[in-house]
């Protein structure tokens, strides 16, 4: 296990790090000096709105409040959803009810939502949220929570008022994909832990969850027909703890919350590389039946599935039979990263045998953008995760396949990886692509970054977070925030909403709501904290 000094160190770095922005008079818990006086504006929010239309009075949420829902079994969960958001802090009952009028109500109708937009129209009576499907009613009460004040989020009576500004939001997503990475494998996070940050991420409308569940410090997910892939492949992670790995009835709860908070799970068996978790389980994996020991160190690249050995596939089918079984969603992410010790006739063999394998069990492949270095199946996804300064070369690779069908996800590492240092002085994460601060995480449009590419190719952004130096949850969420809502918003909003200097307004003002929530983040000094963002 890590040093204990290490943690002391990087928890003593970030005390400092606060104590110096409040000689700077920058608020470190974010807390209002008093009660909100006037509504948020409509606009304020993260991500960004279709359209913002304010106008007529402010509807205030009291004791007599009623939320009320249609007779239906998922905007009655909703419904019982913002409930329990809303009791602590109000101190109200909030009955959740299909009769009566006025309140905040929760209804679905045809309109011109698609499967995930949603219409709220809030005045003096009430607040009313309209959406084709439950899942736009979700993102629809996230807007609600963000229009109300940041106090709403604790779990203790506050006073109030709770009042939402007068007016329409009117609003739909301009991609499909919007997600967020966690690597289980470098670290272990538990199902309490993962279910924190599917709450995180509801918050700002991210609709996938991408489980990085295998790589070569730790395999992360139970398979009956290869056992000892979790109690011996899972048993350590970086730096020599003692790991773990979930159950398949903890998979399946965490499938199951993540889908009560709209967020799909994805997982991943990084393969043929990223795989000395599974090599030291079963020595016949390996090209010469010897087993390696367990790694904990930080390397990549030096591991590789025999691709010559028909039981290499009998492996990849068993894994990917179970897991396909545990997973509703539509999605099997099977890596092809960093495969640096297979060549690359053997990559494309080991592609060309497995794609099938995820069709016949039901899913779809992703792969990191490598994969186009061989022949995406029809319908695939690649993970572009390039830097700025990669290569022509590669980049025109990624380009061809769009150009043919092939759809992308863009995790550009210069950008969007949330693992990556803010600055030299951030205790944590890594910077081989750089230093990302906010503002560079933000400041970029998904649609142009890969000119060439077809503008329908591009199906949205994802955030991985990479473990090799995070251990626990207050770990993700100082290298997730405030970074994350930005990529949200790339995901979310249109492109010509995207604006830096308007952004960092609506951002500072959520450093209140974080502080609510326990949430523990960086305070850049890119973002005007004290100003609360007004």
């Amino acid at each position: 296990m890590r040093d204990g000094r290490v943690r002391q160190h990087h928890r003593t770095l970030r005390l400092l790090g606060s104590l110096l922005l409040v000689t700077m008079g920058v608020s470190v818990t974010g807390a209002a000096p008093a009660a909100q006086a006037s509504p948020t504006p409509l606009d304020r929010v993260i991500p960004a709105p279709a359209s913002a239309a304010p106008g007529g009075s402010p509807y205030q949420i009291t004791r007599g409040t009623h939320i009320r829902v249609d007779d239906s079994r998922e905007t009655r969960r909703i419904g019982e959803y913002l409930a329990r958001i809303l009791r602590p802090s109000t101190g109200y009952r909030l009955p959740v009810t299909a009769q009566g009028s006025g309140g905040i109500r929760l209804r679905l109708a045809a309109g011109p939502f698609g499967a995930e937009g949603y219409r709220l129209d809030s005045g003096r009576k009430g607040v009313t949220i309209t959406a084709a499907e439950p899942a736009g009613l979700f993102h629809g009460v996230q807007t609600l929570r963000q229009l109300l004040p940041a106090a709403v989020e604790e779990d203790s009576v506050r006073p109030g008022p709770w009042l939402v500004a007068g007016g329409t939001v009117t609003d739909t997503p301009r991609y499909g994909w919007r997600g967020a990475m966690l690597d289980v494998s470098r670290h272990f996070f538990t199902v309490d832990q993962v279910k924190r940050y599917v709450d995180q991420l509801a918050l700002y409308k991210i609709n996938k969850l991408h489980l990085h569940l295998s790589d070569d410090q730790g395999w992360r997910i139970a398979v009956d027909s290869w056992p000892r892939l979790a109690t011996h492949g899972g048993s350590t992670e970086v730096g020599g703890g003692p790991g773990g790995f979930y159950t398949k009835a903890d998979y399946k709860e965490i499938v199951r919350y993540a889908a009560s908070r709209y967020l799909e799970v994805v997982p991943e068996i990084d393969m043929p590389g990223h795989t000395n978790a599974a090599l030291a389980s079963y020595a016949d994996l390996n090209c010469d039946g010897v087993a390696p020991p367990l790694y904990t160190g930080t390397e990549v690249g030096f591991s590789s599935l025999c691709v010559g050995k028909e039981v290499t596939y009998d492996f990849v089918e068993d894994v990917i039979r179970e897991l396909a079984a545990l997973t509703p969603g539509r999605y099997l992410h099977i890596g092809g990263d960093e495969a640096h010790s297979t060549s690359h006739a053997d990559y494309v063999r080991f592609m060309d045998r497995v794609q099938p394998i995820v069709a016949k069990y039901g899913k779809t492949v992703v792969g990191w953008h490598q994969l186009t270095g061989a022949t995406p199946s029809r319908g695939a996804l690649a993970q572009y995760w390039g830097l700025d300064g990669t290569s022509a070369e590669e980049k025109a690779q990624v380009v061809k396949a769009a150009q043919n069908g092939t759809g992308l996800i863009l995790s550009p590492a210069d950008r969007v990886y949330l693992d990556m240092k803010y600055t030299k002085e951030t205790p944590l994460g890594l910077s081989w692509a750089g230093y990302v601060e906010v503002r560079r995480s933000y400041d970029w449009d998904p649609g142009a970054y890969l000119p060439g590419v077809p503008g329908g190719a591009v199906k949205g952004v994802e955030a991985p977070m990479w473990s090799e130096t995070l251990e626990d949850s207050g770990d993700i969420e100082f290298m997730a925030f405030p970074r994350l809502p930005g990529v949200a918003e790339l995901g979310w909003s249109s492109a010509v909403s995207h604006d830096w200097e308007r952004y960092k307004g609506r951002l500072a003002a959520q450093g209140e709501r974080w502080g609510a929530l326990g949430v523990e983040w960086y305070r850049s000094p890119q973002v005007p904290w004290g100003s609360g963002g007004r």
